[in-house]
């Protein structure tokens, strides 16, 4: 099933204006970060990339609504006036282990009457999953999982893709398969990509820019220089990796 099979909207912007996010806790009070203020344009694909309690999930919470700001606010524009609509991809696939594929995509649209099993097909198929309508998690590989989790994130015509490392609890090759299969998606849908990483290699192979978070705040913003396809033991991927890497550490 092509992408031009399924009527979508188009990608919408983000507006990270005056974020900022505090926790309390029995030492007092931890800020996370301050005043963040970012924009991202609809149609890109950006990588949040930082280092393990950075406050990257903390930020994707926010964005998707789940937590809610010490202070400023999170806008979305779209960019053909739809209503906005936002996909979340996890970590984990958190899939209904008791459901089928099937069941899984159409449980996100059950208070949808005019969603259909041909609905929910055609972005099983659109993942390459039309030989597994009616398997259920645990009959799946573990890619095969996120590719269920990536569909029914789709399946909802998100302006906006919020994807929280969701690579990095497969295999290498899986999830390198699975990273092609992102892009290619990508460009034939035209979402608004907000990925989450703390692998700098997939930030480059994957993202139009790179922001990294650290100490409480956005150190830098690496608009990425690179040609798709991209190739990772080119020189100058590995030019711009090791450039990058030197940045990301300049926080220390």
């Amino acid at each position: 099933m092509s992408s031009e099979q399924i009527q979508h909207s188009g990608a919408s912007s983000i507006h990270i204006e005056g974020l900022s996010k505090e926790f309390e806790t029995a030492e007092g009070t931890e800020q996370v970060f301050s005043d963040l203020n970012i924009e991202i344009e609809p149609g890109t694909f950006v990588c949040l990339l930082g280092k393990s309690g950075s406050g990257k999930s903390t930020m994707m919470d926010i964005v998707s609504g789940i937590l809610d700001p010490t202070a400023g606010q999170v806008r979305f524009d779209s960019t053909d006036g739809s209503e906005e609509t936002l996909g979340h991809v996890f970590q984990s696939p958190r899939l209904l282990p008791w459901n089928t594929c099937l069941q899984n995509i159409e449980y996100v649209h059950e208070n949808n009457p005019d969603y259909t099993d041909d609905l929910a097909k055609r972005y099983l198929d659109l993942v390459g999953l039309s030989e597994h309508y009616n398997k259920f998690p645990t009959q799946l590989s573990g890619g095969q999982q996120q590719r269920v989790g990536i569909a029914r994130a789709l399946s909802t015509d998100p302006g906006v893709l919020l994807m929280d490392e969701p690579f990095s609890n497969l295999d290498e090759i899986t999830a390198d398969d699975l990273r092609e299969e992102l892009l290619d998606l990508w460009s034939r849908l035209g979402k608004t990509v907000f990925f989450v990483t703390h692998d700098m290699t997939e930030a480059i192979q994957l993202s139009d820019r790179i922001l990294m978070l650290g100490q409480g705040e956005i150190y830098a913003d690496l608009e990425n220089p690179l040609d798709r396809p991209r190739e990772l033991d080119s020189d100058e991927f590995l030019k711009f990796r090791q450039q990058a890497i030197e940045t990301f550490h300049s926080i220390e």
